[in-house]
């Protein structure tokens, strides 16, 4: 994106609220003795991770290897990522057991069904035109051990889509099954540059990220314009959360902006506090800005000073 933006908009006129999420199921376990080894996977058709176990004495993974896992729909083919020291996000109930390791018919079985993927791709599109649905297909998958294909579409509003299953049912003769997903899964499927240049959070880094929201970009100063602080999803920027820790953690050990202290005979106030550079910026009443490092603060009795 360009300079296309002038002037920062922190009026309630810009209705910042519409770019949060709305989904409170996110939670972590925190209390959780996560098993080991524990591998993260990922499912390349949706580009969504799945933390998972295995049984015992089964053999050591490696990055790249393929391996078939239970999913929400049912097993399926994961791309091995590596083990997860850290896993964050997650809860017990997220972690599944991963079947087996995937073998050569598997794979091959695999690169037959995305030609497969790409002929429904187009019957899709000629089926929602016939029926004039307001649908926007995103991806199609066939599972690799079950006759199921999916079909992830995105639409303004809610669809009836019941004739279009039967239609779609009566030629690829399997089980279908249709899901609305939202802007944040659209842009994980379909991939992309981000503001930054890189390619999206959600698509390449972690889709296990909690809700975005607003006061993340208040904790770490950014401006409150919608179109600098939301992506191309026109939701909030997935940076800011996994981000924001480390800001809330730096500003309990800063003063706050609007604070009024007494420093060299003369009463100041602190417009700007920056916890990445450590430098805090200071209006004294005699018109002089300081920039004081923020090692030279101190907090005794509730009360902030300078040393």
């Amino acid at each position: 994106m360009s300079d296309i933006f002038e002037k920062d908009i922190e009026d309630e006129d810009d209705n910042l609220e519409g770019l949060e999420d709305t989904d409170s199921s996110y939670e972590e376990d925190v209390d959780f003795t996560y098993p080991k080894p524990l591998y993260r996977t990922r499912l390349e058709y949706s580009s969504e991770g799945v933390y998972a176990g295995v049984p015992k004495n089964f053999p050591s993974l490696k990055n790249g290897d393929y391996v078939i896992i239970p999913t929400r729909y049912g097993k399926d083919l994961a791309l091995v990522l590596g083990k997860a020291e850290h896993p964050i996000g997650i809860k017990q109930s997220d972690i599944v057991t991963i079947e087996r390791k995937a073998n050569e018919d598997d794979l091959k079985k695999y690169r037959e069904l995305a030609e497969k993927e790409a002929e429904a791709f187009k019957t899709f599109k000629e089926k929602v035109a016939a029926h004039k649905l307001d649908m926007k297909l995103v991806a199609v998958h066939f599972l690799l051990e079950e006759q199921k294909a999916l079909f992830f579409f995105s639409s303004d509003n809610r669809v009836d889509f019941r004739e279009l299953v039967k239609d779609l049912v009566s030629v690829f003769k399997m089980r279908i099954e249709l899901r609305q997903i939202g802007v944040r899964d659209e842009s994980r499927i379909t991939g992309g540059l981000g503001v930054c240049g890189r390619p999206y959070c959600c698509h390449s880094v972690s889709d296990k990220l909690p809700p975005v929201s607003i006061k993340m970009a208040k904790e770490q100063n950014l401006s409150l314009n919608s179109m600098k602080i939301s992506g191309q999803c026109g939701r909030l920027l997935c940076c800011l959360s996994y981000e924001y820790k480390w800001y809330a953690e730096a500003r309990k050990k800063l003063p706050n902006e609007g604070l009024r202290l007494f420093y060299d005979e003369t009463n100041f106030r602190i417009t700007d506090v920056n916890p990445l550079t450590q430098m805090v910026k200071m209006l004294g009443e005699d018109g002089r800005l300081l920039e004081v490092p923020a090692s030279r603060f101190e907090k005794s009795g509730g009360r902030w000073k300078i040393n």
